[in-house]
C-alpha cells in the first residue's frame, strides 16, 4: 500500500483507493465499511470501503478473509496481496483521519463528535464509490452507536441501496471483513512509518499498542508532553488519558479576565523562556516559533 501522499502530509485527511475493477461498473457489487484505530490516544484512524460484484462474493470469500482483529499482522498483509492481485473483482478505498485532525474536530468550539466524525467519513466512502462509477446495490456496515439509528440515517442517504448495520459485521460479512483488513493494514503501515512534524530530541518510537490503558504507552506520552505545546501532532489531544497527563506534567493558562484567587500559585507564558537565573533559554526551536520565524528578543 503506497502511503506517501500521507507521509507528505500527516496532519488532515487523506485518502486512498484502488482502481475500480470494470466488472463493478457493469454488475451489481456488495460493499462493506469497517474502521481500525477508534480507539487509540495515538496515531490515525481508519475507514475503509471494500467491494465487489455479488456474482463474485463467493470467490472474495474464498481469498479466507476474517476480521482484522483475529489476525496476525503477517496474515492481514498477506490477505492484502490477495486482494491486490485480485483487483480484476476487489476494489477498496480508504480515508485516513490524522489525530490532528480528531484532535481539532473533538475540541473546538462547535464540538464534533468521534461518532459523527465516523459516520460522515463512512457515508463519503460509500458516496465515493458511487462516484466512481461502482454499481453499489447492497452495503453491509461495522455498527458505531445504536445500529437502527445508523442504519436509518445511512438508508436516508442512499436511498436505492440495500443498508445492513450491525455489530461485529466484520466477523459475520466478508466483504466487511475484507474493509477491515484494508483499514487494518494502513493504519498499521502508517503508525510504522510515521513522520513526526516536531524534531523530537530523540527518535523513540517504542509507544507500545497506542491504546489508553496501555501502561508503555503513558510512559511514552508522559515523556513527550512539552510544557506549553502540549503533545507531537501523532497524540490525540482530546482523549482523556492524554488531557489528565497535561493537567498534570504542562503549564496552567492565566487569562487576563481571571479572578486573582483562580490565578494564585499558577505560572505566567513568560517563565516558559526564563530560567532560575532570569536568563533566556533557547526554547525557540520548537516549530511554533520555526513556522512563523519568530526568535528571541535580545533587545528593544
Amino acid at each position: 500500500m503506497d502511503l506517501s501522499e500521507l507521509e507528505r502530509d500527516n496532519t488532515g485527511r487523506c485518502r486512498l483507493s484502488s482502481p475500480v475493477p470494470a466488472v463493478c461498473r457493469k454488475e451489481p457489487c456488495v460493499l462493506g465499511v469497517d474502521e481500525a484505530g477508534r480507539g487509540p490516544v495515538l496515531g490515525p484512524m481508519v475507514y475503509a470501503i471494500c467491494y465487489c460484484p455479488l456474482s463474485r462474493l463467493r470467490d472474495l470469500e474464498a481469498l479466507k478473509v476474517a476480521d482484522s482483529k483475529t489476525l496476525l499482522e503477517s496474515e492481514r498483509e498477506r490477505l492484502f496481496a490477495k486482494m491486490e492481485e485480485n483487483r480484476d473483482f476487489v476494489g477498496w478505498a480508504l480515508d485516513v483521519l490524522s489525530p490532528n485532525l480528531i484532535s481539532t474536530s473533538m475540541l473546538g468550539r462547535v464540538k464534533y463528535n468521534l461518532n459523527s466524525l465516523s459516520h460522515d467519513t463512512a457515508t463519503g466512502l460509500i458516496q465515493y464509490a458511487l462516484d466512481q462509477g461502482v454499481n453499489v446495490t447492497q452495503v453491509f456496515v461495522d455498527t458505531v452507536g445504536m445500529p437502527e439509528t445508523y442504519q436509518a440515517r445511512l438508508q436516508q442517504s442512499f436511498p436505492g441501496i440495500e443498508v445492513t448495520v450491525k455489530a461485529k459485521a466484520d466477523a459475520l460479512y466478508p466483504v466487511v471483513s475484507a474493509a477491515s483488513i484494508c483499514a487494518k493494514v494502513a493504519r498499521d503501515q502508517a503508525v510504522k512509518k510515521w513522520k513526526f512534524v516536531e524534531k523530537l530530541q530523540d527518535s523513540d518510537t517504542d509507544y507500545g499498542s497506542g491504546y489508553p490503558n496501555d501502561p508503555k504507552t503513558k510512559a511514552w506520552l508522559k515523556e513527550h508532553v512539552e510544557p506549553v505545546f502540549g503533545f507531537p501532532q501523532f497524540v490525540r489531544f482530546s482523549w482523556r488519558t492524554a488531557q489528565t497527563i497535561l493537567e498534570k506534567e504542562a503549564e496552567d493558562v492565566i487569562w487576563e479576565d481571571s479572578a486573582p484567587e483562580d490565578q494564585e500559585g499558577l505560572r505566567k507564558i513568560t517563565s516558559y523562556f526564563l530560567n532560575e537565573g532570569s536568563q533566556a533559554r533557547p526554547r525557540t526551536s520548537h516549530r511554533y516559533f520555526l513556522e512563523r520565524g519568530l526568535e528571541s528578543a535580545t533587545s528593544l
